[in-house]
């Protein structure tokens, strides 16, 4: 049986602990990365996070030992590969990503690395005096000349493509050019956190992504809570004024005066004054004053008739009188 040196297992055994420890677990990139620049990225995530290195293996086995209690732990081995080290923190993924994401900083390019762009000498002065520095310029492929006592460059030129290794005397120069065309820092391969492995693809989003997300879905909630007459604290408010609106539609639609609505009756009492006005030729006043005359024309109302009751008592008063005075003169004949 091979024997494992006691700080491996003690490395090891620190990470497992870490892992379970932390709610969220990251493998970061640290290719490229100067060890100053890496001492300074551990202090300023030092509050919230641990960045631990050591060899690709003794991550991968701490990962499967944590696993034990975190199954999901596993879909990070994936990201073990190059030079990378296990993050562990209480910051969730997404704004781990930005933090790390604030690391990147310019670095110079190195002899063999692939230009992650066209990497462009501009036209124009650089910061050299005439001298010996021409002949290497015009050596990797600048146009350069000697103008009022500076070298210049004649014209825009490409001197690596995106994608092309960069040769090494053109690394060498393009710092002397103030050109560093690499980005180094803390790049986020891969994250866990409650079961759940997230990527770079669904990590790297617009900052204002969820808020916006979160906010559209916060209104959507509460108008369908409106709609439905659902009443929540939230609702309520809305719930109340709709049916207020609502109840004072249907009463101005009714024409039922209430204190509330008595000026929007009026209001609409003068919107049909002017529809009838402007269709029939006169103005409102003119109107108004035509009603006016005709209600002070028109005749007295007649009395209503008597009621039918009252009419037969009559009739029947009238005859038992003229009965009793022939009744008189048949007695004293």
């Amino acid at each position: 049986m091979a024997h494992v040196a006691t700080w491996k297992k003690d490395l090891v055994e620190e990470l497992v602990q870490d892992m379970r420890e932390y709610p969220v677990i990251a493998v970061v990139d640290m290719h490229g990365i100067p060890g100053q620049q890496i001492q300074s990225m551990r202090k300023g995530l030092r509050a919230h996070a641990k960045v631990k290195m050591t060899k690709n293996k003794l991550m991968v086995l701490a990962i499967e030992e944590a696993a034990k209690e975190k199954p999901g732990l596993l879909g990070l081995k994936d990201a073990v590969d190059g030079q990378c080290a296990i993050v562990t923190t209480d910051i969730d993924p997404f704004k781990l990503f930005k933090k790390l994401e604030a690391t990147m900083t310019p670095a110079p390019a190195k002899e063999g690395q692939l230009a992650p762009y066209d990497i462009v000498v501009p036209k124009g002065p650089t910061p050299f005096g005439p001298g010996p520095i021409i002949g290497e310029l015009q050596k990797i492929g600048l146009p350069a000349a000697i103008e009022a006592g500076k070298i210049v460059v004649k014209k825009d030129t490409t001197l690596v493509k995106e994608g092309q290794p960069i040769p090494g005397p053109v690394a060498a120069m393009l710092p002397k050019l103030e050109i560093l065309p690499m980005v180094v820092g803390m790049e986020l391969r891969s994250a866990y956190e409650d079961g759940v492995i997230y990527g770079r693809d669904v990590l790297d989003i617009p900052e204002d992504y969820y808020s916006t997300m979160f906010a559209t879905a916060a209104h959507n909630a509460l108008a369908l809570g409106v709609s439905i007459a659902f009443p929540t604290k939230e609702t309520i408010v809305p719930l109340i004024a709709k049916a207020f609106r609502e109840s004072m539609g249907l009463s101005v639609e009714a024409a039922y005066p209430t204190s509330e609505n008595i000026d929007r009756l009026l209001a609409k009492a003068d919107a049909q004054m002017l529809s009838i006005a402007s269709a029939s030729g006169y103005t409102s006043d003119e109107i108004a004053a035509r009603l006016s005359s005709a209600a002070a024309a028109a005749p007295a109302a007649a009395p209503a008739a008597a009621p039918v009751e009252e009419q037969v008592e009559e009739e029947q008063e009238e005859v038992s009188e003229e009965e009793a005075a022939a009744g008189l003169s048949a007695l004293f004949g």
